[in-house]
């Protein structure tokens, strides 16, 4: 089992000891006796510890930054949401296929940001904007937010504030088990709570430093038990020997391991393994050591809306894979939802 994400380096924005959540943090992380230091700015992190890039990049992703998120101008997000809601940037797991590799380039580090009314308040402005229809907020855009929530509650403050909202949702999805502080929430059916699943093979030899699948599956089941919403994102689909029986055994056990009441309206969003030229050298210099398939050679390009190209399966094989997998959620889950498959 994972334990649950404790930084080794805090830094702060000064401006963040002016919230009340930066002092918590700050009394916390000083009475557990965990390294601090300041920063003008949680975007300027540099000079990490470490004798090369391999030992740097690890410290830098251990590191947590207690800040204030300044834009808040959200992003247009993803197919499941019309808005990402920016509450932390950066993960402390060590998936090697994330496309936050890139994204976060230089600063694989953590931030959090403490100035959560602000968020909040950005939120209800986008909401007041397109009433009466509901805006869907997507919480999981940068960052894995249940990853570092049991210490930062974020979270747990959002899907209440939307739980009171008519006009608003809230989703996000996860990686990590440390759901038990959410368990109590006033969500109100009002946030839908994802869960990051996949074949055995590809937790084990590509998701380090995440929850193993065992734990996944009982924290699911908590979180259908205490009345949320729940989807699964299977992603990325990744094709390895035995891939069939291994993606089988994955519905297989989720439908045998769940609550009747969770399988009613489940959502699964199905996202193949993709990569880009700059992906690859990214990966290829923080994980070495990687057993991830990158050969173009094997992929077919395709152009992306922004003008970024991704390797992404041929179509023979992503067609054998949407059909199988389709197969197995019509099969174990008669009742649930596919959202998309891309």
């Amino acid at each position: 089992m994972v334990k649950p994400f404790m930084p080794q380096l805090v830094y702060f924005e000064p401006k963040a000891l002016e919230f009340p959540l930066g002092q918590q943090l700050f009394k916390k992380f000083t009475d557990l006796g965990t390294e601090i230091r300041y920063t003008t700015s949680h975007n300027q992190i540099r000079n990490f510890p470490g004798e090369n890039d391999f030992q740097r990049y690890r410290i830098a992703k251990s590191t947590l930054v207690v800040g204030l998120r300044k834009t808040l101008k959200f992003d247009t997000s993803k197919p499941s949401a019309e808005y990402a809601i920016p509450f932390a940037t950066g993960c402390m797991g060590h998936c090697h296929y994330c496309y936050l590799q890139t994204t976060m380039g230089s600063k694989p580090y953590i931030r959090t940001y403490v100035n959560v009314d602000d968020i909040l308040q950005a939120a209800q402005a986008y909401m007041d904007g397109r009433a009466p229809e509901v805006t869907r907020f997507e919480a999981s855009c940068t960052s894995d937010i249940v990853g570092i929530d049991h210490l930062t509650h974020t979270l747990k403050r959002a899907i209440e504030y939307f739980g009171q909202s008519d006009l608003g949702r809230l989703r996000f999805v996860t990686k990590f088990n440390t759901v038990d502080h959410l368990l109590n929430a006033k969500h109100n059916g009002r946030t839908r709570f994802r869960f990051s699943m996949n074949a055995e093979y590809v937790i084990k030899y590509f998701e380090p430093g995440t929850s193993r699948l065992n734990d996944r599956i009982e924290a699911a089941a908590k979180v259908a038990h205490a009345g949320y919403p729940l989807g699964f994102i299977i992603a990325p689909i990744y094709l390895h020997e035995g891939w069939q029986e291994g993606y089988r055994q994955l519905f297989e056990r989720l439908s045998a391991e769940l609550p009747d009441e969770a399988k009613n309206g489940v959502t699964f969003e199905l996202i193949q393994h993709r990569f880009t030229k700059p992906a690859k050298r990214v990966i290829q210099k923080n994980y070495p050591m990687t057993k991830l398939e990158l050969d173009e050679e094997k992929r077919r390009y395709k152009w992306g809306k922004y003008g970024i190209g991704k390797y992404i399966y041929p179509k023979e094989e992503e067609t054998d894979m949407k059909e199988t997998l389709f197969k197995y959620i019509e099969t174990y889950f008669p009742d649930g939802k596919i959202e998309y498959f891309t």
